[in-house]
């Protein structure tokens, strides 16, 4: 820790709880039996000087009046360690959580296991890891804020398998705490590893909180992880309107306006609640590759978002974006929410590092997981779509465009440059390859376009709103149709070759691009 003040158990509690709606569950703490006479007056001590009776609190309270379990490391007592008792409290209090359908905050602060108590207590971690891994496959949420410090068996077991994890300012965070490093090593760990920040930097926690502001966050992320899927009221759908006539190539050009608006401000101007999470929570993060919690009105979703803006300034997303929405598509299932991917991409990373990080066959388990998700899908083609990049988080019950977005194998200027040997004919190609969003339309590709009047970056609130109502609309049919199966049959399905006499065949798809019309939204 940096300066601050150690957070305990019942500070944390206070700080995050609606006042007044602490219960506590626990039961006196039975100890191993035949401990030995110097061990148990450690026990007593520890009890008085941290007025709690082990080192882990739990029970359950509110926040923003939402029902929600509690487990918490008081670090006072024997620092934080967690001997047999202390894991039995732990495990009750998950079991519980389960039972009765309760989101669970985990907060560690925690030394390790418990020396004193040896291997017994430190095989416990199995045991608690297998409580929380019961909690996550029932679908529950599990939110962990890690305090500082947290190392050892607690942080390689329930400190590490949160659904969303904040860290607390300065948190001394490691697997081998840098006491028993010094001894073994016979010099200091390196500075600024361990810390807090240091992890959130390499996607290994999803933001660093003040303990004060927790309440608030966690409220936030409830508010979309614990919404409820059924029962929601009736949506209007937006109405459709006709589409004026525009080439291919006019909207690959507005697709690249630099003040059109990307995943970003679909988030800020027409999200009701958004919360960004950070990274694959092993280790790697990707500029280009946006992971959020939100809501379009009362609609919960997970988002995954191509952040053009960010490719242009950091370059192209490469195999650690895929495995960030591979991360994604976990908590979607987990959880049971709506995944909504987002493509907005002049292509993926070309570069020595993207195909040793295996980038081909990210983009393959990204197709694959996609294809056969437990949770329904909803793809927006926001923008560019450009190459196995877009195709990656393409497939979906249902797929929306903006009018001038696009889908294509290359960049236009790709294409014409294997077709033509020159870039120089990429507005006649972009025509013949039916990149456009109508194009997509009568294909089957997409099943709506969201239109723009004339181009989303001259109006780019009006633009996100229209886009917002649209994802709500399409989110709550989601949530109210047919079972997963279906789904995923149907995500297959619009991707077939049609047969030669049906009337989007590819030679009509091929005429219709030289020989553009309306189309309709």
């Amino acid at each position: 820790m940096t300066g601050r003040p150690r957070t305990g158990a019942h500070d944390l509690i206070g700080q995050v709880l609606d006042p007044g709606t602490w219960i506590s569950w626990d039961t006196a703490p039975e100890q191993p039996h035949g401990i030995s006479a110097v061990y148990a007056e450690q026990l007593r001590l520890a009890a008085d000087r941290a007025g709690t009776d082990e080192s882990v609190v739990t029970g359950e309270g509110t926040i923003a009046g939402r029902r929600v379990a509690v487990v918490a490391c008081e670090f006072a007592f024997l620092a934080g360690s967690i001997g047999a008792a202390a894991a039995a409290r732990v495990v009750a209090a998950v079991t519980r959580a389960t039972a009765q359908g309760l989101p669970l905050l985990a907060s560690p602060a925690s030394g390790g296991t418990r020396m004193q108590e040896g291997t017994l207590a430190f095989v416990q971690m199995v045991r608690i890891s297998g409580a929380v891994a019961a909690h996550r496959a029932a679908g529950l949420p599990y939110l962990v804020y890690l305090r500082g410090p947290t190392t050892g068996g607690v942080l390689a077991s329930w400190g590490s398998l949160g659904h969303v994890t904040a860290a607390e300012p300065g948190a001394l965070i490691g697997f081998l705490g840098p006491r028993v490093y010094q001894a073994l090593r016979g010099e200091p760990f390196p500075e600024g590893v361990q810390v807090a920040e240091n992890l959130h930097a390499h996607g290994l926690v999803d933001a660093v909180l003040e303990p004060e502001r927790l309440r608030h966050t966690a409220a936030r992320v409830l508010g979309i992880v614990a919404a409820p899927r059924e029962g929601r009221t009736h949506v209007p759908p937006l109405p459709r309107e006709k589409l004026p006539p525009t080439s291919a190539w006019t909207s690959v050009l507005r697709s690249r306006r630099p003040d059109r608006p990307g995943v970003r401000a679909l988030l800020r101007q027409g999200a009701s609640e958004s919360v960004p999470l950070h990274g694959t929570g092993e280790g790697e993060s990707d500029p280009g590759l946006l992971l959020a919690l939100a809501r379009f009105g009362a609609a919960p979703c997970v988002v995954l978002g191509q952040d053009r803006a960010r490719q242009e300034t950091f370059g192209p997303f490469g195999p650690a974006g895929l495995r960030v929405a591979r991360r994604g598509m976990r908590l979607a299932a987990e959880l049971g929410l709506p995944l909504v991917s987002v493509v907005d991409t002049a292509g993926a990373a070309l570069s020595k590092e993207a195909e040793e990080g295996g980038l081909a066959g990210g983009i393959a388990r990204c197709l694959a997981e996609l294809v056969t998700l437990p949770a329904p899908t909803l793809c927006l083609l926001l923008g560019q779509g450009a190459g196995g990049g877009a195709l990656a988080l393409l497939p979906a019950d249902r797929v929306l465009c903006a009018e001038h977005a696009w889908l294509a194998p290359l960049p236009p200027e790709g294409a014409s440059a294997i077709l033509h040997r020159t870039t120089d004919r990429a507005p006649d190609v972009a025509e013949d390859l039916g990149v456009r969003s109508t194009d997509l339309l009568r294909g089957g590709v997409v099943d709506r376009i969201v239109a723009e009047r004339p181009d989303a970056a001259d109006e780019p609130g009006a633009f996100c709103t229209r886009l917002a109502q649209a994802l709500e609309y399409e989110l709550v049919q989601l949530l109210r149709k047919r079972p997963p199966p279906e789904g995923r049959t149907s995500r297959l399905d619009r991707h077939a070759l049609l047969p030669e006499d049906s009337p989007v065949h590819l030679a009509a798809l091929a005429h219709s691009a030289k020989n553009p019309d309306h189309g309709w939204q």
